[in-house]
């Protein structure tokens, strides 16, 4: 049984009760981000130096895709390769952050609709350890990951979200990562070396977008296959865009919204990001 004063004990030994973190949404992209030196990297390695330091990561996926909504609990979260086709050295890559079940615990508690369950089996998969092993290298914060639910509609997450705030406001670093404009099946594969490049409709979608975060029209964000005609290509699937809901959520008042990687890739990419507060 989950005890009625779990989340305040955690909070009250390991957190500061004043740090209040900012919100990232990181556009992740290619799983070699990881292991590559470029425009997007060096940006997440000097986020990492520039935000304060967090007590724990967590990070909603674009990868972990579930029936029911869960929080990794396990102590030590296995280093996931979820994805085929690439170097060695990708695959090599070992991420040995450390888990906090206690902290797994207190959201669990936190959540109160929908009921959030322990996994003890998923770890840290890509959309995760490509953009923290860049801004921690040293994997000496605690990260877990929260899932995505992708049976519920948009509404859904960005209110599951909200009551997550308390976290933001106890040191916890909280990060969506996806991309807002995502449809691989439109790649210009051909394209990829050709810096900055999109096709119109997938620079209208980003600019709308950032336009709607900026101005913080959350219900027009939420109701995304609205906006127009071109919603639908960047947003072929939503699993890459509903962890910037999760991100909008967060935000509260008097919040600056700052874009950063604000680039396409492909044609039919963009890794626009957004830091909140």
């Amino acid at each position: 049984m989950v005890s009625n004063n779990t989340f305040y004990n955690w909070t009250k030994e390991l957190l500061d009760v004043d740090q209040k973190m900012p919100v990232l949404f990181i556009g992740h992209g290619s799983p070699m981000n990881a292991i590559e030196d470029n425009v997007f990297t060096k940006r997440w390695k000097e986020m990492g130096k520039e935000i304060p330091v967090p007590k724990a990561v967590v990070v909603v996926s674009a990868h972990w895709l579930t029936k029911g909504t869960f929080v990794t609990a396990m102590p030590n979260p296995k280093t996931i390769h979820d994805f085929g086709g690439f170097p060695q050295a990708l695959f090599d890559v070992n991420y040995p952050a450390p888990g906090n079940p206690e902290l797994a615990t207190a959201i669990q508690k936190l959540v109160t609709n929908p009921a959030v369950e322990l996994d003890h089996e998923w770890g840290l998969d890509h959309g995760t350890w490509s953009v923290v092993k860049q801004m921690y290298p040293k994997a000496d914060i605690p990260v877990l990951q929260l899932s995505i639910d992708y049976y519920k509609p948009a509404t859904y997450h960005y209110e599951l979200a909200k009551q997550l705030l308390s976290l933001r406001k106890k040191g916890v670093l909280i990060i969506g990562s996806g991309n807002m404009v995502h449809n691989l099946r439109m790649m210009a594969w051909n394209k990829l070396n050709e810096p900055e490049y999109g096709f119109d409709w997938a620079l209208e979608m980003n600019a709308i977008f950032k336009d709607k975060i900026t101005n913080g029209f959350h219900k027009e964000l939420i109701n995304y296959e609205k906006l127009n005609k071109a919603a639908t290509l960047a947003i072929p699937t939503p699993d890459h865009y509903y962890p910037l809901l999760y991100i909008l959520a967060l935000q509260t008042e008097n919040d600056k919204v700052t874009f950063f990687n604000d680039k396409a890739v492909g044609g039919s990419l963009t890794m626009t990001s957004v830091k909140i507060g």
